[in-house]
C-alpha cells in the first residue's frame, strides 16, 4: 500500500510548478487528474520533442496522472468540473488569480485546495506575468549566477520547483491536519514567494555584510579552493570546506605552510594564485586519477560531469522505461525509497475523458453529447 492511496487529487494545471506538486503526490499513491484544455492540453506539452511526442519537461512532471480535456468555461464542462470536485480530496491550479476567481467555484468544506500564483494575491505584483527564469531575475538569483559581468539564469527551473516542492509539501501536511479535524484547508502559495525563501542565506549575507557575495563562476563566492580545477584530460571539482581538508589537501601536492592561503578569507583573497598552483600539481593526471588521489587523501571532490552521462552514472542503478505518448522515456524512480512505487503512463491529451467520465456516472450518450458539442 502507497502512502496516499485512495486520495483523489484534480489539478487545473500547466507548465511546471503545479504539475511537479501532483506528479510527486502521484507517486505516493494519489490518483491525479489532470484538466486540459481540448485540442491543446498544458502548453508544455510542446516545449520540445524530446520525448515521444511530448516534451522532456511535460514527461518529467506528470508520469501516473490520468488526462481530462474538458471546455472548464463551456457550461456542460463546468458541470463535469463540478462533479470532479465533490469527489476529490484535493483541488490544486496554477491559472492566473483573475482567471480563477471568475471561475467563482463551490468548495467543500473538507477540500484542500492549493491556488498557486506568479507574485500572489496581493501587492503591486499581483497582476503580473510570471515565468520561471522572471522569478529568478526578480528574486536575484540571476544577479548571483555566472562569472564576472556575465549574469544567468539557473540551468534548470528552480523556481517552478521550488513552489512545486513547497506546495506538495503544503498539501501533505493538510492531509495530515485534515485526518485530525475534519476540515479542508486553503493554501496560497506563489512562485516568486517560494523563490524569496530559497535566497535565504545570499540575502543574510548580502545584508550583514553590506553587499551581495560576487559571481564567481562554478567557483565558491566566499570560500576557496572550491570549485573546478582543470587537469590532463578535464576537470575535478574540489570543496575543501574546513582547515582539515586544507590541511590534507597542501600534504597532497607539498604546499608550504603560507600567510596568503593561512585562513578560508586570505585563500579568497588570493583564489587566482592558488588555483594556478593547483592546476600546475594536478595537470599530468587525469580526472580519475585525480579524483582517486584525492579520495585517498579524503579531501572532498567529484568529477565535473556532462549532463550526457547521467543516465550512465555509477551510483544511479535503477532507471526505469516510463510510457510516453509516442515511445517511452528512461527516468529514475522517486528518490524517497521505502514506499511501494511503479509508473503509470505520461498521459495523452484526453486519454482518461472516458474513464473518469463514467467513474462520475455518465453515461456512453452523455459522453457522445459532450464530444459533439466539443466539450471534451
Amino acid at each position: 500500500m502507497r502512502p496516499l492511496d485512495g486520495v483523489v487529487v484534480v489539478s487545473l494545471e500547466q507548465a511546471v510548478a503545479v504539475p511537479y506538486a501532483t506528479r510527486l503526490l502521484a507517486d505516493l499513491g494519489a490518483r491525479v487528474i489532470k484538466i486540459e484544455r481540448p485540442g491543446v492540453g498544458d502548453f508544455a506539452r510542446h516545449y520540445d520533442s524530446a520525448c515521444g511526442e511530448v516534451s522532456s519537461y511535460f514527461a518529467w512532471t506528470n508520469v501516473g496522472k490520468e488526462s481530462v480535456s474538458l471546455d472548464i468555461n463551456h457550461p456542460d464542462g463546468r458541470e463535469v468540473l463540478d462533479r470532479l470536485i465533490a469527489r476529490a480530496d484535493v483541488l490544486l491550479c496554477n491559472l492566473s488569480p483573475r482567471v480563477w476567481s471568475r471561475l467563482a467555484l463551490e468548495l467543500p468544506e473538507t477540500l484542500i485546495v492549493g491556488e498557486l500564483s506568479g507574485y500572489g494575491w496581493d501587492g503591486p505584483y499581483a497582476d503580473r506575468k510570471a515565468f520561471d527564469a522572471l522569478v529568478q531575475s526578480e528574486a536575484g538569483l540571476v544577479s548571483l549566477t555566472g562569472e564576472g559581468d556575465v549574469v544567468a539564469r539557473a540551468g534548470i527551473s528552480v523556481a517552478d520547483i521550488a513552489a512545486g516542492v513547497q506546495l506538495h509539501a503544503a498539501v501533505l501536511a493538510a492531509l495530515l491536519q485534515r485526518s485530525r479535524t475534519g476540515s479542508g484547508t486553503r493554501l496560497r502559495l506563489s512562485l516568486f514567494g517560494a523563490m524569496a525563501e530559497w535566497m535565504h542565506q545570499p540575502m543574510l549575507y548580502a545584508a550583514g555584510t553590506g553587499a551581495a557575495a560576487p559571481r564567481s563562476g562554478a567557483h565558491h563566492p566566499s570560500i576557496a579552493p572550491y570549485g573546478p580545477v582543470t587537469c590532463a584530460d578535464g576537470a575535478v571539482h574540489l570543496a575543501v570546506q574546513n582547515d582539515g581538508q586544507w590541511q590534507r589537501l597542501c600534504a597532497m601536492i607539498g604546499l608550504a605552510a603560507e600567510e596568503r592561503f593561512a585562513t578560508v578569507a586570505s585563500r579568497v583573497q588570493h583564489r587566482a594564485e592558488l588555483q594556478k598552483i593547483l592546476e600546475q600539481a594536478f595537470s599530468d593526471l587525469t580526472a580519475t586519477e585525480l579524483l582517486a588521489a584525492l579520495d585517498r587523501a579524503d579531501v572532498p571532490a567529484a568529477l565535473t560531469r556532462s549532463i550526457t552521462e547521467l543516465p550512465t552514472h555509477p551510483q544511479l542503478d535503477t532507471w526505469v522505461d516510463v510510457q510516453v505518448p509516442g515511445g517511452t522515456a528512461r527516468m529514475l524512480p522517486p528518490a524517497t525509497e521505502g514506499f511501494e512505487w511503479s509508473p503509470g503512463a505520461v498521459p495523452a491529451l484526453g486519454a482518461h475523458n472516458d474513464r473518469v467520465l463514467r467513474w462520475l456516472g455518465f453515461s456512453d450518450e452523455e459522453l457522445s453529447s459532450l464530444r459533439v458539442r466539443s466539450v471534451l
